[in-house]
């Protein structure tokens, strides 16, 4: 019989485990700057230490598959514009003297099905100046707006639309 509270079984394969420890390891080496042997032996060790501690914990079974990775270059863009205009928009509501905010709670039902989905939209949502994720429950997202133009810019699902395009099932 099987425990109840066991997690299910997953499996990464020797291909992933081998891309995943090439990308930190550039990416060590790229910060790093030093080339030296000693360092980057330490950093082949500690590449390996996290992927060892990554598949001991459970990562790769909340990981986003690869083919929703080679999408998130376009959300990065997307996003980085976004954050650039609420900036724009809260520094001109700073400056502002008579300082016109309208403070708002927005309550919505996602419809992202993976936890991994819910994560990168409360955190794309409080990424943007003006906007909080206060509270994550379930299917439900409880968002601080500083204004009421960003409230309805939150109903309209944009982001929510747009990280949907990452969720392969």
């Amino acid at each position: 019989m099987k425990n109840k509270t066991e997690s299910p079984k997953y499996t990464i394969t020797v291909w992933q485990l081998l891309g995943t420890f090439l990308v930190l390891m550039t990416t060590w080496l790229l910060w790093s700057g030093l080339y030296k042997p000693l360092l980057i032996s330490l950093g082949v060790f500690s590449c390996s230490l996290s992927l060892w501690l990554a598949q001991r914990t459970g990562f790769f079974r909340h990981a986003l598959p690869i083919r929703s990775l080679l999408r998130l270059p376009a959300l990065w863009w997307w996003l980085l514009i976004e954050v650039i205009k609420s900036s724009i928009e809260v520094a001109r509501i700073i400056l502002s003297p008579s300082l016109p905010i309208q403070p708002e709670l927005v309550e919505f039902t996602t419809t992202e099905k993976t936890n991994s989905g819910k994560v990168i939209l409360g955190n794309s949502i409080t990424l943007s100046p003006g906007t909080v994720t206060i509270d994550v429950d379930e299917d439900r997202l409880l968002v601080h707006c500083l204004t009421s133009n960003t409230a309805n810019e939150l109903r309209s699902r944009e982001v929510e639309r747009r990280i949907e395009k990452l969720e392969i099932e």
